[in-house]
């Protein structure tokens, strides 16, 4: 073998070593590649499972699930606890701003009418209205129904128990502010000519209406620092009834007069319509009459029949709207002769002139002017005798 092929031989040889290295290289990368990493993860696999399962662990996740749970909780429960607690304090402080803002106002409002009250629902004027003293309205008087010859007339002419209808009583205009308004000047005056007129327009019974059944009443005047009437003022009642006079603190208490107008109504005592008012006028306190004072009843003894005589006025001493001592009265028929006549009462029970228990009766006035005569009543009725419509 010549040199040139021995050469040749040698780097035949290297080539194929090379090829050898190179292919073995190639198989090594092959098997990093592919098994290496399934090994660490099986590797990795079976110690996360070793540590998993050590005693210790199942404590561990045990008490991570609590907390988590507690967690939980916390955000469900404490959370919205503290919202609500946040939520109660800006309520807190809303009341608080807005009991602040009604003291203020009840504060400006003391130099002024309250509009405030208990039982009273006090009217005060607009300012611009100018209460100026008038007369009443004329009213276009009314056919009146012929009377028999026999029957006498009314005890007043001028007065009768229709509602005159001369305005239109939905008219806005005519608000509780305008009709205490206008009515205080005649109260004031006790011009009851005129109190009368007023009583009976349309606007006027409209008002009382709307109190019925209510137990409250339209007020004017004097108030406390509560806005209850305390001083002079002026009441619209139910019934058409009305008082002035002194309050104390919400109740009727001083000098003062009531009256009460049947307009369209009856009840027992008035079943033939024979009242058309009702009055008293003297001494109160604690709502009623107490002390000295006189009952006046209006009369229609158009009404009266046959020699039938009717008490007109009583006066004397009342205690809780009870007659109470010695009362004086007078009475009027049906032809308008008036007779007087003498009582003895203790708190609403007469002392009797004469023995009637046989028929039932109680001879409770005795005339003046002929001590035999007597006017009597059932003796069932014989308590509670004195201003009936004031007592609850």
């Amino acid at each position: 073998m010549n040199l040139m092929e021995k050469k040749n031989s040698k780097d035949s040889d290297r080539r194929d070593n090379r090829e050898d290295i190179h292919s073995q290289k190639e198989d090594d990368l092959e098997m990093m590649d592919l098994n290496e990493p399934e090994e660490d993860v099986e590797e990795e696999r079976g110690s996360l499972q070793d540590f998993l399962q050590k005693p210790y662990m199942t404590a561990v996740l045990m008490g991570i699930i609590v907390v988590l749970l507690i967690c939980i909780f916390v955000l469900l429960v404490i959370m919205p606890s503290r919202e609500d607690a946040k939520q109660t304090d800006a309520e807190a402080d809303l009341q608080q701003s807005i009991t602040e803002y009604a003291k203020e106002q009840k504060d400006k409002e003391k130099d002024v009418d309250s509009d405030k009250v208990s039982d009273a629902i006090v009217v005060t004027p607009p300012v611009q209205e100018e209460v100026v003293e008038k007369e009443p309205e004329e009213e276009e008087p009314e056919a009146e129904e012929p009377v028999p010859t026999q029957k006498p007339e009314s005890a007043d002419k001028d007065k009768t128990a229709v509602v005159v209808d001369i305005e239109d009583e939905n008219d806005e205009a005519y608000t509780k502010e305008f009709i205490l308004n206008e009515a205080m000047p005649y109260f004031v005056d006790n011009k009851q000519d005129a109190i009368w007129d007023l009583a009976h327009l349309k606007r006027y019974v409209k008002l009382s209406k709307e109190l019925e059944g209510s137990g409250r009443f339209y007020y004017k005047g004097d108030v406390d620092s509560d806005g209850r009437p305390n001083g002079k003022g002026l009441a619209i009642y139910e019934k058409n009834s009305y008082y002035y006079g002194d309050w104390s603190h919400g109740m009727r208490s001083g000098t003062g007069s009531w009256f009460r107008f049947y307009i369209g109504q009856r009840n027992k005592t008035n079943a033939m319509g024979k009242y058309m008012a009702h009055s008293y006028s003297g001494e109160w306190s604690n709502d009623l009459p107490n002390g000295e004072g006189a009952e006046h009843y209006e009369v229609d003894i158009s009404k009266l029949e046959g020699d039938t005589r009717i008490l007109q006025n009583v006066v004397g001493n009342f205690t809780d709207g009870l007659y109470d001592g010695d009362m004086y009265a007078n009475s009027v028929d049906n032809f308008g002769n008036v007779e007087e006549w003498n009582g003895i009462a203790e708190k609403g029970v007469f002392t009797l002139w004469r023995d009637m228990s046989a028929i039932g009766e109680c001879s409770v006035w005795q005339n003046r002017d002929d001590e035999s005569l007597c006017m009597d009543i059932d003796k069932s009725e014989n308590k509670n005798q004195g201003l009936r419509e004031l007592l609850k």
